[in-house]
């Protein structure tokens, strides 16, 4: 499973989470204490599950911008590296003297 897949399969865990708090959520405005208890329960919860899904988003976005950074790095490098075999290929010209009279 690749880190775009975790991050929808933790998002969908947030979904379906604040769902089934919603119920709890009604039941505590009216007055259920039990509810409040379980609804508080659930955002935590929730909030760790929020976090696992920072970390992975951070963690994926470090990944791309090191995949992108080598891949400046190695053309920069094949750039310098064709232009030091075109300098090698060209002989060196020697300065023309002009004839003193």
């Amino acid at each position: 499973m690749n880190e775009q897949d975790a991050v929808m399969l933790k998002w969908e865990e947030v979904k379906l989470a604040s769902a089934e708090l919603e119920l709890d959520i009604q039941k505590n405005a009216k007055g259920n204490a039990a509810a409040g208890v379980r609804t508080r329960k659930g955002l935590r919860a929730l909030r760790k599950v929020v976090t696992e899904i920072v970390k992975l988003t951070v963690a994926h976005d470090k990944e791309r911008k090191a995949v992108k950074q080598a891949a400046r790095l190695e053309a920069k490098a094949a750039k310098a590296a064709a232009a030091a075999a075109k300098a090698a290929e060209a002989p060196a010209k020697a300065p023309e003297s002009t004839p003193t009279p």
